[in-house]
């Protein structure tokens, strides 16, 4: 089973690892046969799972249930859940719902935020949870930011930004999820934390691991897709169809070759 200790070899020697979202058991065994390295129980379930507008209405009983299925369903991949919203809105808070993610199979929690989460990352990292903080679009504020728009479009904004990221590794986070900001931005923040890696969604190529919703590249979004979304299954046929597009989008993601140019945010900042 990859492990935190494995993902910071991978950075540390200069390769890739890829991430998904997964939900159940199925999935998550289809992709421990295609050596996906990570998985992210996203409270994104609340969309592609049970049909919602958005993620706020997620509980921490449903994440639990889906990282306990996930984690039947695969002995191979590093597996992160989700906090979802309001979850982690006091320390008492976080811990409680931590510990519940945890105990079901989770081996990281993430939460979403700036350098306001420092507290929280503390006393979580303290009490031997490992944490991942979500920077850039958070989809938990989404109404905060009227919409799902590009992130840190200014070089103030980007300065703002990586200015949150360092104040939540100093506090003890162990791995960064920066997504929909300028692939400039996305390179300058994986160096400069040489020993944390960071996973990119619509974040450019350069970041060390890359994630998409599963759902969306395997082309099962219907209506508006997003910039940063590749259809891996349209690459792909016959009875392992989905399988073969898991082990495209791993190997995509571990040569460099996704996300493309078209797949991401040019600014210059």
């Amino acid at each position: 089973m990859i492990s935190l200790s494995d993902l910071k070899k991978i950075k540390a020697e200069g390769r890739k690892f890829s991430c998904l979202t997964c939900y159940d058991a199925s999935m998550a065994k289809a992709m421990e046969i295609a050596e996906i390295d990570s998985i992210l129980i996203g409270d994104s379930l609340g969309m592609t799972v049970q049909g919602r507008d958005s993620t706020l209405p997620v509980t921490i009983e449903d994440m639990a249930y889906h990282t306990a299925a996930v984690r039947r369903g695969n002995n191979h991949s590093f597996i992160m859940t989700d906090l979802p919203f309001m979850t982690y809105a006091t320390l008492n808070d976080a811990l409680v719902n931590s510990k519940t993610v945890m105990q079901a199979g989770a081996q990281m929690v993430k939460v979403e935020g700036g350098a306001w989460l420092s507290e929280t990352v503390e006393v979580l990292t303290r009490n031997g949870i490992p944490v991942c903080v979500h920077l850039g679009l958070t989809p938990q504020s989404v109404h905060v930011f009227g919409g799902y728009k590009l992130q840190a479009r200014t070089r103030e904004a980007a300065d703002k930004l990586i200015a949150d990221c360092r104040a939540v590794v100093e506090a003890g986070a162990a791995l960064l999820l920066l997504e929909c900001v300028p692939a400039q931005l996305g390179k300058e923040i994986t160096e400069l934390f040489p020993e944390i890696p960071v996973i990119g969604i619509g974040a450019g190529h350069e970041t060390d691991g890359q994630v998409l919703v599963v759902q969306d590249m395997l082309g099962l979004t219907f209506g508006r897709v997003a910039k940063f979304v590749r259809n891996f299954m349209k690459e792909q046929s016959g009875e392992t169809a989905i399988l073969d597009a898991f082990k495209a989008y791993h190997a995509a993601v571990k040569d460099g070759s996704f996300p493309a140019p078209e797949q991401t945010f040019q600014v210059e900042l």
